[in-house]
């Protein structure tokens, strides 16, 4: 709708291709985040359709489960996806923009804001996220903005795959009702061009959260 070509990716090329079908996207990619190569073999495409002027991180995994429960392999997923996915991609958008700079987007959470029993490794990640957006953004000249977007609860399948018995699920739904995609996704297109680093939706939400930080054992 702002008139540009949009490059989707997934890790499922399946699922990237008809995404990119439906929502009329110029190109798309199978994507492994976890693949520094990966982001920079994105990049490419997208220089080879026009300035690179926009790149957003978001994929995400968001098993849930206490840290002494979770297998191994679902902790590296968590923090190899989460955090060091934004890390690649992010560097590989810096490195793409040229001289006219550029906007990168990463998808945070609010369970960055404060303490989440149930998803105590997610959101060490996202809260982690929010960091490295915030510190990279002063790095950078002023027409480089990195912005983070720290979303309630997202009617998702990651969402949905939650343990329904599990504290997690309990606290992803504890504020009504949870966000539709369109809500996120609207939201962080908005951050584009703004001057705008972190934005919780909803604001309220994030107030609350980050105010459990002063009695976290409550």
């Amino acid at each position: 709708a702002r008139g540009h070509r949009v490059v989707l990716t997934d890790i499922d090329g399946a699922s990237a291709a008809q995404t990119a079908r439906e929502i009329g996207a110029a190109a798309h990619v199978e994507q492994d985040v976890r693949d520094p190569a990966a982001h920079r073999a994105v990049a490419e495409v997208a220089q080879g359709l026009g300035r690179l002027t926009a790149w957003f991180n978001n994929a995400g995994v968001g098993y849930d489960g206490n840290l002494v429960d979770l297998p191994e392999e679902r902790v590296r997923a968590l923090v190899e996806v989460n955090l060091l996915g934004v890390l690649w991609g992010t560097r590989a958008a810096i490195e793409a923009f040229g001289p006219e700079g550029g906007d990168v987007v990463n998808t945070a959470s609010l369970s960055a804001h404060g303490p989440v029993p149930g998803l105590s490794v997610y959101a060490a990640t996202k809260a982690a996220v929010v960091s490295v957006t915030t510190s990279v953004n002063a790095e950078l000249p002023p027409q480089v903005r990195l912005h983070a977007l720290c979303p309630d609860g997202v009617d998702t399948q990651m969402v949905e795959d939650m343990d329904d018995a599990g504290t997690a699920k309990a606290l992803v739904h504890s504020g009504g009702r949870i966000l539709t995609v369109d809500e996120a996704a609207d939201a962080a297109v908005a951050l584009v061009g703004s001057r705008r680093v972190v934005r919780t939706l909803p604001v309220w939400r994030g107030a609350l959260s980050r105010s459990t930080a002063l009695a976290p054992a409550a």
